[in-house]
């Protein structure tokens, strides 16, 4: 359509009181990650412990709402990712790539994303003095203390399935923060981590295409950790 024919047929939707359609959010971001597959966590404001994450297909140039479910994410509300620090309980709002997925359980049914189970040596390193810092650790290395790590098995309900994200985790940054996961939730807000219930997990994990190189964007509606920023 030529631009003053679209300006005419703009013009006529408003005057007959009608509303232009909205683009969808993956579509009104500075970067998606690359990929034509998209998971987004969108919290309402930055100190919001609750909110929803949507799962996108890019296909033939528009990205399309796959699913979308009900999301927790840190007690202490979201903070812009490089500015997070460890043990705080917030959310790194920015956009992140997924290694890898795993879990206490086997992977669902239809799931080709690397999934590695987790066994009962298996833990995530959070000590800041550790050469495996904000990596699984099997056996847990012996410079890693106990105290700063998490014995993974021992969270069977949140870590029944995973997804590893890319916060602080190419090039680990000591006292940023570790084991930040898209995970199956607990009893409440999350420790900084984004979550949602288990059927949603099962879901995404069976939806997730490594060829589509997926990334998770987490951000607020607004403000200076609006997901439109990232």
């Amino acid at each position: 359509m030529r631009p003053a024919a679209l300006a005419l047929a703009v013009s006529s939707l408003l005057a007959l009181g009608g509303a232009l359609p909205s683009r969808p959010l993956p579509a009104r971001m500075a970067d998606t990650g690359g990929g034509t597959q998209l998971i987004t966590a969108v919290a309402p404001g930055p100190a919001a412990t609750t909110g929803t994450v949507t799962w996108w297909d890019l296909r033939d140039g528009r990205w399309v709402k796959a699913g979308s479910a009900p999301a927790r994410f840190g007690a202490k509300g979201l903070v812009e990712g490089t500015a997070r620090r460890q043990g705080t309980n917030t959310t790194p709002a920015g956009v992140y790539d997924l290694p890898y997925a795993f879990g206490v359980k086997a992977a669902p049914r239809g799931t080709t994303y690397p999934y590695r189970r987790v066994r009962q040596d298996s833990w995530w390193c959070q000590d800041n003095d550790s050469r495996r810092y904000n990596r699984w650790s099997e056996p847990r290395a012996a410079d890693c203390r106990a105290a700063e790590a998490e014995h993974l098995v021992t969270y069977r309900t949140q870590y029944a399935y995973a997804f590893i994200t890319g916060f602080n985790y190419h090039r680990p940054v000591r006292g940023r923060g570790a084991g930040i996961f898209l995970h199956v939730n607990g009893r409440g807000a999350t420790a900084g981590c984004v979550s949602v219930p288990e059927k949603a997990m099962r879901t995404m994990l069976a939806w997730a295409r490594p060829a589509r190189r997926p990334h998770l964007a987490i951000g607020t509606v607004g403000g200076a950790t609006a997901i439109t920023r990232y």
